[in-house]
């Protein structure tokens, strides 16, 4: 037979392949452009209030610094909790189980409600905890001026997640991205009005800050309640019938599912949460200089990480279809677009990173010359882990959609307390290459879980991975 013959045969079957790669980054993209758009949205709140707070000063700067870093792992633990309905959700939505959907989102709620109940009296004692630690006792009292009416933010936010996660995995992001755009100027306001004082109204510093925080979550949380109550597709789901009365195996497998996730995430922001205590032992300018490179890498995370949202949902669908190419594709995707992004990232950083780390600086020319050289410095390591960071949390993401959340979290576990941390310590201390050095020891953890999750990944299916399905 000729090769004439069999080219008009062949071509079609060689083209599928490519159309439904095609399809894939299609699907991926409509679902994650909204995600992405929110989370930079609502990074942005906290962006605002680093901005806002820094117009106080750079001890003020440094202090809220350090409040968001040690709050965020206790939050993420939460937030890991909430996040387990997204993968059920997507799951159940790929079996067309109308039930399980119900029943995931309905113990979401009562999972939120453990979380916060558990985190609220870690996250008050934290101002004691940063004193005998070494911090100055100035810094921590204003660490504990935020924290006290901070706090109030972590349920609010936890129920944000539990309704996003059932408006991503049908599809409404586009409402998600909407509201947390709105909330934005919500910050924005309750800062100006708190923290500043405008019109001869007292200034609450950082305790201000913690308030706007708590009641733009909450109204996050309110809209997203509101967007899924108005729309008529979803009443035949009843979701709040019975709402008072336990589901305890589905609360136990949320919690199941999610424990692993939200240890996963409290041991990456610990680590970061760890490097700011360590920032804290150099001094007030060099934790304001890591405040400002910070805010810049956790703004460039933003993007991965509402992927990695998508990304999950994908992933879920496909298994829930049974799916396996499905499951490769919707992954692969995803953590080539992460890494992609990323790559610009780390091109941005190294070319300007003085601009960057300015706008986070403010007052006298002297006073923030060296924060601004300090900040410069770790925003140059910065580049180095973007790639590294892009592609953790997707493969994390993708692993998720199959229900794979425990090995993830020893691998965290492992990589960020093992190596990131003590190595920083190591290099910042004993070397002394100081805040250089604790940064180095950051971006030597995020590529040693990089390359355990990927690894996990693409071995999904001789793993057994595959085979797992979400009750």
């Amino acid at each position: 037979m000729s090769l004439s013959q069999t080219s008009p045969a062949s071509a079609p079957l060689a083209a599928a392949p490519r159309i439904l790669w095609r399809a894939e980054l299609g699907s991926t993209l409509r679902i994650a452009w909204p995600l992405i758009a929110a989370q930079l949205a609502q990074m942005l709140i906290l962006t605002t209030d680093v901005v806002m707070i820094g117009r106080l000063g750079p001890r003020e700067l440094a202090a809220a610094t350090l409040a968001v870093a040690v709050l965020h792992p206790f939050l993420l633990f939460g937030v890991g909790i909430a996040t387990a309905c997204a993968p059920m959700i997507a799951q159940a939505l790929g079996k067309r189980d109308l039930r399980s959907v119900r029943r995931s989102f309905r113990q979401g709620f009562w999972a939120s409600g453990i979380a916060f109940a558990v985190l609220l009296p870690l996250v008050l004692s934290i101002e004691t905890v940063l004193l005998k630690t070494g911090q100055e006792p100035e810094t921590a009292a204003l660490v504990g001026d935020f924290l006290s009416s901070g706090v109030f933010l972590i349920l609010p936010s936890l129920l944000f997640i539990v309704t996003r996660s059932f408006l991503a995995a049908h599809g409404h992001t586009g409402t998600i991205f909407a509201i947390t755009v709105f909330c934005i100027g919500l910050n924005v306001l309750g800062l100006w009005l708190l923290v500043l004082g405008p019109f001869g109204l007292p200034q609450f510093g950082l305790f201000g800050a913690g308030i706007a925080s708590a009641v733009t979550n909450a109204a996050m949380f309110a809209l997203s309640l509101l967007a899924i109550q108005s729309r008529r597709r979803y009443r035949r789901y009843g979701l709040f019938v019975r709402f008072w009365k336990p589901d305890w195996p589905r609360l136990r497998r949320i919690l199941a599912i999610g424990v692993p996730i939200g240890a996963t995430l409290a041991a990456e922001t610990g680590m970061f949460a760890g490097a700011a205590v360590m920032m804290g032992w150099l001094g007030t300018e060099a934790l304001a200089g890591h405040a400002a490179a910070l805010q810049w890498a956790a703004l460039a995370f933003m993007v991965p990480l509402g992927l990695g949202q998508a990304t999950t949902v994908r992933v879920g669908l496909a298994q829930g279809q049974g799916d396996r190419a499905g499951v490769g594709r919707a992954g692969w995707t995803s953590i080539g677009l992460g890494m992609g992004f990323m790559s610009t990232t780390a091109l941005l950083f190294l070319a300007v990173p003085a601009l960057l780390v300015g706008v986070f600086l403010h007052g006298d020319a002297a006073a923030i010359e060296r924060p601004l050289a300090l900040g410069v410095s770790y925003l140059s390591v910065a580049a180095l882990f973007a790639l590294a960071d892009g592609a953790q949390v997707v493969s994390a993401s993708a692993l998720r959609g199959l229900g794979d959340t425990a090995w993830p979290m020893v691998a965290a576990i492992c990589g960020y307390w093992a190596i990131g941390l003590p190595l920083g310590y190591v290099l910042g201390f004993p070397l002394g290459l100081e805040g250089v050095g604790i940064w180095l020891g950051l971006a030597c953890g995020l590529a040693a879980v990089a390359a355990m999750l990927l690894l996990r990944f693409a071995f999904r299916e001789r793993l057994g991975l595959l085979d797992r399905r979400l009750g």
